[in-house]
Formats: C-alpha cells, sequence, structure tokens
C-alpha cells in the first residue's frame, strides 16, 4: 500500500473510532446524567430521597456490572472474526437500548414493571459498551504508526469526552425547550435521538478495512480459538492490572459528573440546568485535553504521562471537594470544569498503555477485561459507596479520602504494567489484497 493511501487509511480509522465512540459514550453518559436528575422521580420514587437516589445509582452501577460480559462477548469476537465485525455490533446494542429506555413508561403508568425494565435495558447498555471501548481504542491504534501509539489510542478517547459534552449539551437544550415538561417528555428526546447516530455510526464504521495488526494475526495462522479463556489463563496478571490502572482514572471521574450534580442540587438548591452545563464544560476541556496528553505521551513517554495524572488527580482531592463545598454556582462550575484535567492526564495514554501489555491476537479481549473489570471496582461503584460515606460521615471530605485511596492503587500498578515483547511489532501496512479491494 502507497504511503498516501496507508495514511489515508489511519485517518478513515481514527475518525470511524472516534465517531463511534461518541455515539456509544453518548448513549452511556444520557442514561448517568438521567440517574441523577430524572430517573429517581419517574422510575425510582421513594419517600426518602436518599433511598431513591441509591436504587438510581444502583441501576447506574448494573451497566458497570454487565460490562465485562461484554467485554467477553465482544473480545472473542473481536480476536476471532476483527476488529471492525465486533463494533459494529457494539453499537447496535448501545443505540437499540437507548431508543427503548426513550420510549419506556414511567413507574406511574406500569408501576414495578418500570424500574425492572430500565434495569434490564441497562444490562444491555453495559454490555454494549463492554466491547466498545477496547475495539475502539485498537481500531485506530493499530491502524496507527508505531511512534505515535498513544496518540492514535487517545482518539476514541476523546470520544468519550465528546460523548459526555453531546449528551449534557442534549440534556440542557431539552430542559430549556420541554420547561416544566421535562419530567414528562423533554427527557425522552434525547434517548430516542440515539437512533439517528445508530445510523451514522453504522454507515462510517462500514466503510473501514480491518486492522492491520489483526490481518498478520490472520495470515499466520494465529487467530486463537477461544481468545477469553486464553488470556484469562496466560495472562491473568496483566487483566488485573488494566483494572487497576483505572481506579484514579475511572472513579473519581464519576463523583465529578454523577454524584456532585445530585449533591449539589440536594445540598445547595443549585439549578439542575446549570449543573448540567458544567458537565458540558468539562466534555470541552477533556475533548481538548485528552488528545493532547496522547501527543505528550508519545513525546515524553506513555508511562510517566500517566503516573504524573495519578498524582495530579491525588493532589486534586482536597481542593476539589473544598471548591464544591463553597455553594458558589460558579466556583462549582469551575471544579466541574478543571477536574477534567488531571482526568484527561490519565485518559490520553490509557488506551496504548494497556494494550501494549497484551499481544496482538489476544489483544481485543485482554484489553477489553482489564478495562471493564476496572470500571465495575472503580467507576461502576463510585456514586453509590461515596452517598454511603456522605450518609454515614456527614462530611464530603470522605470524598476526598476515597479519591486518594484510588490513586494510591493505581500508582502502584501502574508501576507494574510491562509491554508485551511482541508488541513491538511493525505496524505499516503491507499490502494486502482484501484492504486493497476495500479501498
Amino acid at each position: 500500500m502507497s504511503s498516501k493511501t496507508n495514511q489515508k487509511m489511519r485517518t478513515r480509522a481514527a475518525v470511524a473510532a472516534t465517531i463511534g465512540s461518541v455515539i456509544e459514550w453518548y448513549d452511556f453518559f444520557l442514561y448517568a446524567t438521567a440517574s441523577a436528575l430524572i430517573f429517581p422521580k419517574i422510575f425510582f420514587p421513594s419517600a426518602d430521597p436518599y433511598l431513591a437516589m441509591l436504587q438510581s445509582f444502583g441501576a447506574f452501577a448494573i451497566g458497570f456490572i454487565a460490562r465485562p460480559i461484554g467485554a467477553a462477548i465482544f473480545g472473542h469476537f473481536g480476536d476471532r472474526i476483527g476488529r471492525k465485525t465486533a463494533l459494529v455490533l457494539t453499537m447496535f446494542l448501545m443505540g437499540l437500548s437507548s431508543l427503548a429506555i426513550g420510549l419506556l413508561p414511567t413507574y406511574d403508568k406500569i408501576g414495578l414493571w418500570a424500574p425492572t425494565l430500565i434495569v434490564i435495558l441497562r444490562l444491555i447498555q453495559g454490555i454494549g459498551v463492554g466491547g466498545e471501548w477496547g475495539g475502539s481504542v485498537l481500531l485506530s491504534m493499530e491502524w496507527g504508526q508505531k511512534k505515535r501509539q498513544a496518540l492514535m489510542a487517545s482518539w476514541p478517547q476523546m470520544g468519550v469526552s465528546a460523548g459526555l459534552l453531546v449528551s449534557s449539551i442534549m440534556v440542557s437544550v431539552f430542559m430549556t425547550i420541554s420547561g416544566n415538561g421535562f419530567y414528562t417528555w423533554g427527557w425522552r428526546i434525547p434517548f430516542l435521538f440515539s437512533f439517528v447516530l445508530l445510523i451514522v455510526g453504522l454507515i462510517i464504521r462500514a466503510k473501514i478495512p480491518e486492522t492491520p495488526s489483526f490481518q498478520k494475526v490472520q495470515e499466520g495462522n494465529q487467530v486463537s480459538r477461544l481468545p477469553v479463556l486464553e488470556v484469562i489463563r496466560n495472562h491473568p496478571k496483566e487483566i488485573l492490572l488494566a483494572a487497576l490502572v483505572r481506579l484514579s482514572e475511572n472513579g473519581p471521574f464519576y463523583v465529578y459528573t454523577v454524584l456532585i450534580i445530585n449533591y449539589a442540587m440536594e445540598k445547595f438548591t443549585m439549578n439542575k440546568q446549570f449543573l448540567v452545563n458544567a458537565n458540558t464544560a468539562g466534555g470541552v476541556v477533556m475533548a481538548i485535553c485528552i488528545p493532547l496528553f496522547g501527543y505528550l505521551a508519545d513525546k515524553f513517554g506513555i508511562r510517566r504521562m500517566y503516573l504524573i495524572g495519578v498524582v495530579a488527580t491525588l493532589l486534586w482531592a482536597f481542593p476539589y471537594i473544598r471548591l464544591i463545598n463553597t455553594g458558589v454556582p460558579m466556583i462549582v462550575f469551575l471544579a466541574t470544569a478543571l477536574a477534567m484535567i488531571p482526568h484527561s492526564m490519565q485518559v490520553g495514554p490509557q488506551g496504548a498503555f494497556v494494550a501494549k501489555s497484551f499481544p496482538a491476537r489476544l489483544r481485543y479481549s485482554g484489553l477489553s477485561l482489564g478495562s471493564q473489570l476496572g470500571s465495575i471496582i472503580a467507576g461502576g461503584i463510585a456514586p453509590l459507596i461515596c452517598t454511603f460515606l456522605l450518609h454515614q460521615f456527614g462530611t464530603t471530605y470522605a470524598i476526598s479520602f476515597y479519591i486518594i485511596f484510588a490513586a494510591i492503587i493505581t500508582f502502584s500498578a501502574s508501576l507494574l504494567v510491562k509491554s508485551y515483547p511482541e508488541q513491538e511489532e511493525d505496524n505499516a501496512v503491507t499490502e494486502l489484497s482484501a484492504v486493497s479491494s476495500t479501498i
């Protein structure tokens, strides 16, 4: 393949991975925002707001518990038949489940069926996103040059922030448009919009050929028959470390973007739309900073950049809560936006940092299982844990200690991550008839 064609395919792959990631995470974060703003009132009604919030955040956590299931399912397909096919399937699951949420009757209409169905749909979302993250990172990274692996892997990561940004904008817009009707029909429109995004994403991803790394695995007849079982058997340490390096990135993120919305509404009676707009600002910061720190990781070292981000998260724990506790809306807004900088320091290099610890033939399975296991023990239960800590100790500084604890574990795990020797492969695209015919 010529250098010009090679570069064209790299660009296509990065765009397809990123846009698909935006769409998938739009759906996921839309639910996260709704779990703090809307669902406690219409799907989990209770005389005690604390119990209603625990129920809503419990359903939110269910989506994370399902993510390793998705990682195993789509890790198998991604390492058996290719990254592209697996990613098309994940998009179907996310888009259709979000559409169904937008059409779901409330507790007042169908009683206990409402919370039951919302939990089932959240499980489906979790399965979809469990297979999305690792695949989108690999689609971009494996088409990229070896010297730019962190930057290429950061583009789908930037899609995570863009998904947060778009979902926050949509919720804010329809809060304004629907006014008093927001809790009846306004909240549904962003979920129904997922179907439009699904069609767009499928068209874009259908045009991308398989990655060069996976094509080499196929050419060498090294495709694993049972990649999930093989990676668990041969690389358990790498899977565990992949999970632990996410603690200080994933857990605090859901404190910043989910828990604090509810806390500020209840404690300081802040306007819910203002708080959603704070998440929107955070999404803008992430969209800029994630590829920036991916670029810097390629320049100064992937592990080094990651460790700097972990330390920054630890140092931010107490100042962040101090700013939130002022109760001043603009300071809370600023704190939310600034929190995304240490977060982005980790997210930027994270995809390449973790992916490089697995061989190409098992990379989708290993990367997905490790990262989604980390999502359970970090982001999925963070709002639940911190809601409990607030209730138990009566001080938000308990959340600071939670963030510090997560950062210490992540720092230790990050020192132990090693690149797989076979990872040092040439990422230049070879002359392959399958790719040529696609182009």
